[in-house]
């Protein structure tokens, strides 16, 4: 004969009032229990909003408010409709159960308005008849669905005690009711009442704060179960309060005595008095979403693997500092003991001490609303001291807010203080005081209220983002602009993944408006976004929202041709942000103004890097810096530094007009809007002056002798006249080309800058044979004759012009500083 096998362990299931907000919530609620294995225990809330209703029956009814009737009726009539969406044409008997209880409540609201009050034994009664309403509605769903279920009121069989710690459970009363009990109702699931149970002497009681919770786990522990599954409207544990914290993320795994560390510290955790019961018979407790049951959820136990050193960041706020100090507390015993003594008796309840090991100050912080009755506690306890002079001072500082880093990682783990402390700093966080057990499983520290949620963010960075998280600001989404952020948008993923990179871009500012994000834009569908955006454009506020405190690095990028942008350089690198640029304004334009943000940048934490203004992706500017560092010495510089006018010179044959390839030129992206830009050798000029400025030569762009090709009568007209006066630079083009021909040789506009500062940018006539002459398409070629390559000077050549390139040599300067970053510092 074979053994039967052997039965299935029973699995807790504990939802709160969200998860049964409605019929569809309920309905969602039975198909989740119908698709999990039986036996179960199903602990429930009163629906969402009941118990209050409940109470305010109560208080209306006292106050001799005839109200309380219609509310009375618009209650049950909810209930009433709930069930008849559940039941359809089987609500009948349900319907009548609740009228029943209806009935009852009105007995006991009719009592309540005769006295004037509703005392505590009853409404301890009235508060927890939600639970009883939702359990039937619970029960009659699942029975309707064909499930084998019965309904326990714990009022039957949980026997709690109530003392200063809260209910305490009577386990021995409790399950010997309980086994009774289901000798004679021994269906597969069983839909428990929350929060409700009874004394010793048989009044019916509420479990308190996190009651229906307590429930689960006190049900848990009398079915034996293997699990307690906790549903809520969250997905379980995060590393922070995820409406502080985007970025925070589930915990899959918790001690149990993480978990209490993080809901004293006010995390939407599970009470620390709902595990006890799980904690006492080693039942894992997991915490799941209701709305998403395929997700794993948090998984609470006796010990967590490891991993991350600190599993989560809570700040309680709303508390205050008060301080006892005083000479003569050195060395006295039993100061300590006067002190919490006296609050004790004062019934204040402290939620941190700190005190120096000098004994010289004991620091307390509590309630800020208990603060003053703490003061007078400590000041007539301590009232001979103080007015010996032996005690100084019972001070408050109020607006206080007590963060905690939490995590059994954290003991024997180096460096955590250390980290924490710093990103604080970073953030400009002022620690008032610290507090650390000996467990080194929960840092806390006071700080400013104010600066709570600020903390929180910046705590949470130092530990579980990327050192290398950067937060991004591109100014100027013109082609350049667009193109680089769809390169970062394409190289992202694998960044991360393989550098551990993490390119965040959180805001983007044209000239008319900005557009950003806490997180990161999604860079998908950010042209239609900011052209929808109602942010005037403001760098201030853009700035600032890039800059923030709970990231550990920020970079603005330049895309823009604005003196007025570069003009801000000095203050962002002074802020700590980085700043990449093409825009040539800062390089070639005031000295004394470059001087500054080169030494900000040399000195200061943020690095200017600009690259992609000479040579666009090409490593012009790189190439030259190396030669220098390394002790090189330059003779002269030469080079074809527009790929504009390279593409115009190399397609340049006589066979079109030089107009018409202006004009194909600039549709096609290779000229600036008005080509006079490029015509007029000023571009070029510029881009020679940056040449100069980074080896160290004092070269101001009037200083450059150019050569403009635009002809004298079109300089000073609008861009439009110009555009259509083309035609001008026609004749005189074809005579040089004609004329460079003649020699056999090449036009090309080249720039020139010897190791005295001279400076020319002009066209020139070139044999055929040198290594300008033969450019394709936009390409820029810069030539470095240096005391190391005189007799065959070192070229860097290789396309010049265009916005992919350019953004390219951008993206280059943003992992150039990237590569140099470490942790929040």
């Amino acid at each position: 004969m074979t053994a039967a096998p052997p039965a299935s362990p029973t699995v807790a299931h504990k939802f709160g009032g969200s998860s049964l907000a409605d019929a569809a919530c309920i309905a969602h609620v039975a198909a989740l229990l119908l698709e999990r294995p039986a036996p179960q225990v199903v602990v429930v809330s009163a629906m969402k909003g009941v118990t209050d209703a409940l109470i305010g029956l109560a208080a209306t009814a006292g106050e001799g408010d005839e109200r309380w009737r219609a509310d009375l009726d618009a209650l049950f009539a909810r209930h009433e409709r709930t069930a008849e969406d559940l039941l359809g044409d089987d609500a009948r008997s349900l319907a009548e159960v609740l009228a029943r209880e209806k009935d009852a409540l009105r007995g006991l609201l009719e009592a309540v308005a005769l006295m004037g009050r509703a005392g505590p034994d009853l409404l301890d009664v009235i508060q927890g008849l939600g639970e009883v309403y939702a359990s039937r509605l619970v029960e009659a769903t699942l029975a309707h669905r064909g499930a084998d279920v019965t309904r326990l009121d714990a009022r039957e069989v949980l026997v709690v005690r109530t003392g200063e710690l809260g209910a305490a459970v009577d386990w021995d009363a409790s399950a010997s009711r309980l086994a009774a009990w289901r000798k004679a109702f021994p269906a597969e699931r069983v839909v428990v009442t929350g929060f409700v149970a009874r004394d010793p002497d048989g009044r019916i009681v509420t479990l308190g704060r996190d009651g229906s919770d307590y429930s689960g786990a006190i049900f848990a522990a009398l079915f034996d179960a293997s699990e307690l599954h906790i549903w809520t409207d969250v997905d379980g544990v995060f590393s922070a309060d995820p409406r502080i914290v985007p970025e925070s993320e589930l915990v899959p795994h918790l001690s149990y005595d993480e978990a209490c560390e993080l809901a004293y510290f006010g995390a939407r955790v599970i009470h620390p008095q709902t595990m006890a019961p799980a904690i006492r018979r080693s039942i894992p407790i997991y915490l799941r979403s209701t709305f998403r049951p395929d997700h794993p959820g948090t998984r609470i136990v006796a010990a967590t693997a490891a991993g991350t050193p600190v599993k989560g960041f809570s700040a309680v706020e709303g508390l205050a500092l008060v301080n006892v100090e005083g000479a003569g507390m050195i060395g006295v015993p039993g100061t300590a003991e006067r002190v919490f003594g006296a609050l004790r008796d004062a019934g204040i309840s402290v939620v941190m001490i700190s005190q120096g090991s000098s004994e010289h100050s004991i620091c307390l912080v509590v309630r800020e609303g208990d603060a003053p009755g703490a003061v007078h506690a400590l000041e007539e306890t301590f009232a001979r001291e103080l007015a010996r002079g032996q005690i100084q001072s019972v001070e408050v500082t109020p607006d206080v807010a007590v963060l905690a880093a939490v995590g059994d990682g954290m003991a024997g783990t180096p460096g955590i203080a250390a980290r924490l402390f710093t990103a604080l700093a970073r953030a400009s966080i002022n620690v008032r005081a610290i507090a650390q057990g000996a467990s080194e499983r929960n840092i806390s520290v006071a700080i400013s209220g104010r600066e709570a949620r600020r903390a929180v963010r910046a705590a949470h960075a130092a530990f579980y983002l990327s050192p290398q998280t950067v937060s991004i600001g591109v100014v100027g989404p013109g082609q350049v602009g667009r193109a680089l952020v769809a390169q970062i948008a394409a190289a992202r993923e694998r960044l991360l993944r393989d550098a551990n990179l993490d390119l965040r871009v959180r805001a983007i500012s044209d000239s008319r408006r900005w557009l950003m994000d806490d997180v990161a834009l999604p860079l998908d569908g950010w042209r239609e976004a900011l052209a929808a955006a109602d942010a005037p454009a403001d760098l201030d506020a853009m700035a600032d929202h890039v800059h923030a405190s709970h990231l550990p690095h920020a970079a603005l990028v330049d895309c823009t041709a604005s003196d007025a942008v570069a003009d801000r350089y000095e203050g962002w690198l002074a802020a700590g942000l980085h700043v990449i640029t093409p825009n040539k304004h800062l390089g070639a334009g005031d000295l004394d103004r470059y001087r500054r943000v080169q030494g900000l940048s040399r000195r200061g934490p943020a690095r200017f890097r600009y690259e992609a203004t000479v040579g666009a992706g090409l490593p012009v500017v790189q190439t030259l810096r190396d030669l220098i560092d390394t002790g090189d010495e330059i003779h002269t510089i030469e080079g074809v530094l527009s790929g504009s006018l390279a593409w115009l010179f190399t397609r340049f044959d006589g066979s079109v007009s030089f107009s018409e390839l202006v004009r194909e030129a600039r549709a096609a992206g290779y000229t600036e809007p008005d080509p006079r830009e490029d015509l007029s050798g000023m571009d070029v000029a510029r881009k020679l002056v940056i040449l100069a400025r980074e080896q160290g030569l004092d070269l101001t762009l009037d200083q450059v002798v150019v050569e403009s090709l635009v002809p004298a009568a079109l300089e000073g007209v609008g861009p439009d006249a110009f555009l259509a006066g083309l035609d001008a630079l026609d004749e005189p083009m074809a005579e040089a080309l004609a004329a460079a021909r003649a020699e056999g040789a090449v036009l090309r506009f080249v720039a020139h800058l010897d190791r005295e500062g001279r400076a020319t940018v002009g066209l020139a006539r070139l044999p055929a044979e040198h290594a300008f002459a033969g450019l394709r398409l936009t390409d820029n070629v810069v030539q470095y004759t240096t005391a190391r390559y005189r007799d065959n000077p070192l070229v860097v050549q290789g396309p010049g012009a265009g916005p992919e390139v350019t953004a390219a040599g951008v993206f280059a300067d943003l992992l150039r500083i990237a590569s140099t970053l470490g942790g929040v510092a």
